[in-house]
């Protein structure tokens, strides 16, 4: 065998195309998956799951047609930097956390004792990889719960914790359907032990709901043998006059039995309001629990049942994965309390039935495609460099009476022959291969590109998590805060960039845009997933950032410059920082000032003296109540008047204001993964002479420090223990 004297153009071209594609694999990574919140492969819970990562919602209204998410009724736990405490109340942490490990909790049922919310649930417990019964404890009307423990465990998966209380007696009929039956467990010590009272229908009925209306006790339930095009889509009715039976079919059953778009399957408690009766359904088309419909009972019979979809009343979720519920919510339980108020607990997923198996499935496909493009540029490659002579294909034979007999030169003759064939197309080949022609680099243009976009692909669902940009919880909750940001018109265009990808992070609740000058837009010109509100200013101010706004719903403001873009991720974990000690300004851009006299200087000055004293409000949260208060007290007046001569420092005063108002630590960084400044892409950027910029800010540092006294010594860098400020 002969190897080529010099690699020929195909084949560098090859060989460099499989070496981008790696480099472009990293760069994939770093720019987009690094933004996912990656599972904690370490951790005894909230594993990948192909059931979801289901998590529970509260949910308030005047009525059960009217609810809203907790989030909008400005509930607060201050003992955890919850203002407001938002949705999911109860997640898979919750259970993991008090030492019962879970993938998820779903089917949420309430029961309520006065003022105290009991709420039973099922978890995936990691042990035994099916759904055990939970409960958890509330005495704030659903904002905090306490893990109580497992109420119920069986040798089969148990789901959808029916409670309900009957002639004195707390009861629960869970679903079983392994048991290939319906059960009935009494409460012997509520709300944590059970024992089995009967077997209410020997079928393997799901998702049962009783309510007593009319007379009677209607039991709704679908049938778990159901395969095909009823799986999901079949309902039935049973009645009796008592919830402990005997039970009656009803005459129509079942009642569907074919579209999984009806909500046949139940979706919670039925519920009476204003002497009609609804009942929730799944909508399981396209993916199993899809959403809740609801529907009005018009005619309920021992021979006859009718009813009609009516308006959940509750907003669709807008964020897709980056919402706790932005995939599917198939279960509700509303209550109504004894101030006449309603209450609703609802369970929700950031992602499809399956999807943690799609997603290795898609990812190792992309995978396996990327490495057989890698075999096939080496067998490209050695087509081209390599020439095999025919005379290696077989040993050369003497014509021998014996050979003759056995055929044996014949067979030789015959496989020289095509290897001579093949020879010929392979020298066909490399010629056709070696020439540069623009239909070859065409051709191996493409073979590179389908190479690269494979290893993206694999990269992105092998590696990627969920594909969610997740909010991270504080002491087992979760909270919102408003983003502010100030521009003008000539920076529109930065600011529609701006908001359409904010918006989706998962715990803004608002932005804020504060107009200094220029004709304003309307709130609907962006394309944004939460309220737009824009603040039209009288004079064009930097100080107008900082201005007392009571329309602020949340304690927690993220001040961002509108050419600063960052991922989703990087803002949760600054907002969990900031809930630690919200005391400090939290922010992405740290300063180290010091020297005699003062001066002012970049990021890399301050990696060199491996720490900071200062963090840039143009990317940071704070209190805002204390912060704006502060700002535009009377002490503050003249470095503002200073800011506002100078066009510049409102960043600086804030941080010398903070600085003068505590003895304690007053700033704390975060590392982003990445950000990108868009003011960079255009004309309009506000400081674009550097030098000229740092000047000034080198005189405000005298000034403010002559007015409000030194900066504190340095904090270093990674000093935390997840080394969030690396």
């Amino acid at each position: 065998m002969r190897a080529a004297a010099a690699r020929s153009p195909a084949a560098s071209f090859l060989l460099a195309a499989a070496a981008a594609a790696s480099l472009v694999g990293g760069f994939y990574f770093w720019l987009v998956v690094s933004s996912f919140r990656l599972p904690d492969s370490g951790a005894a819970g909230c594993r990948p799951d192909g059931e979801g990562s289901w998590a529970v919602g509260m949910f308030y209204g005047s009525s059960p047609l009217a609810l809203r998410p907790i989030e909008l009724e400005g509930r607060s736990n201050g003992n955890n930097s919850a203002w407001p405490v938002a949705n999911p109340v109860l997640t898979c942490a919750t259970a993991t956390e008090a030492g019962y490990p879970s993938n998820f909790v779903a089917d949420p049922f309430l029961y309520v004792e006065g003022d105290t919310l009991y709420l039973f649930f099922e978890t995936k417990t990691t042990t035994s990889m099916q759904g055990d019964i939970g409960v958890a404890r509330s005495f704030d009307q659903g904002a905090t719960w306490e893990f109580l423990g497992i109420a119920l465990d069986e040798a089969w998966h148990l789901s959808y914790p029916f409670v309900f209380k009957y002639e004195n007696e707390i009861y629960m009929m869970p679903e079983g359907n392994k048991k290939k039956e319906l059960r009935l467990y009494r409460a012997t010590k509520f709300p944590l032990e059970w024992t089995l009272e009967k077997v209410l229908v020997n079928k393997p009925l799901i998702d049962a709901s009783l309510v007593q209306f009319e007379g009677y006790w209607w039991l709704f339930a679908s049938d778990f043998t159901r395969y095909g095009v009823e799986k999901n889509a079949e309902l039935e009715i049973w009645y009796s006059n008592s919830p402990l039976g005997p039970w009656t079919e009803h005459k129509q059953n079942p009642i569907y039995k074919s579209d999984k778009s009806l909500g046949a399957r139940n979706g919670g408690r039925l519920f009476v309001f204003e002497g009609s009766l609804y009942r929730p359904g799944q909508d399981c088309s396209g993916t199993y629990g899809r959403r809740v419909k609801l529907y009005k009972v018009e005619k309920l019979s021992k021979e006859e049942y009718k009813e009609v979809p009516v308006n959940l009343g509750i907003e669709e979720p807008k964020k897709g994965r980056n919402a706790w519920n932005g995939m599917r919510y198939h279960h509700m339980d509303a209550q109504q309390l004894a101030s006449g108020g309603w209450i609703a607990v609802m369970d929700g997923d950031r992602v499809p039935s399956g999807d943690s198996t799609r997603r290795s499935l898609i990812g190792y496909i992309a995978f396996l495609l990327a490495s057989a493009l890698v075999i096939f540029v080496g067998f490209m490659k050695g087509a081209i460099s390599c020439y095999i002579p025919p005379s290696s294909w077989v040993p050369l034979t003497r014509r021998t009476e014996l050979s003759r007999v056995f055929s044996v030169h014949r067979f030789n003759q015959k496989v020289r022959r095509y290897s001579t064939n093949i020879s010929r197309y392979i020298s066909a080949t490399k010629t056709k291969l070696s020439e540069k022609t623009w239909s070859n680099m065409l051709f191996f243009c493409v073979v590179a590109l389908f190479g690269i976009v494979n290893v993206c692909i694999a990269v992105h669902f092998l590696c990627g998590g969920n594909g969610a940009e997740e909010a991270y919880t504080y002491q087992g909750q979760h909270s919102q805060f408003t983003m502010v940001t100030m521009t003008y018109e000539a920076r529109l265009w930065n600011l529609k960039v701006f908001i359409e990808h904010y918006s989706r992070c998962e715990s803004v609740r608002e932005i804020v845009v504060v107009w200094n000058k220029g004709n304003y837009p309307s709130s609907d010109a962006f394309d944004s997933t939460v309220p737009v509100r824009i603040r039209v200013e009288e004079i064009n101010s930097l100080n107008n950032r900082f201005r007392v706004d009571p329309l602020i719903k949340t304690r927690a403001v993220f001040e961002l410059d509108d050419d600063i873009m960052m991922t989703c991720t990087d803002l949760e974990k600054g907002f969990r920082v900031w809930r630690e000690h919200p005391e400090r300004m939290v922010g992405f851009y740290p300063r180290m000032i010091d020297g005699n006299p003062m001066q002012y200087r970049n990021e890399r000055y301050a990696r060199g003296k491996n720490g900071y004293n200062l963090i840039l409000t143009g990317a940071a949260f704070m209190d805002s109540e204390f912060a704006f208060k502060t700002y535009w007290s009377e002490k503050a007046r003249e470095g503002r008047d200073y800011v506002h001569k100078n066009f510049n420092c409102e960043d600086l005063l804030m941080n010398f204001l903070y600085a003068n108002a505590s003895s304690t630590r007053t700033v704390e960084y975060v590392h982003p993964a990445w950000a990108i400044d868009t003011s960079k892409l255009s004309s309009v950027a506000i400081s674009r002479n550097t030098q000229k910029h740092y000047d000034i800010r080198t005189n405000c540092l005298a000034k403010f420090s002559s007015i409000y006294g030194p900066l504190p010594q340095k904090w270093e860098f990674d000093m935390r223990e997840d080394h969030w400020d690396k």
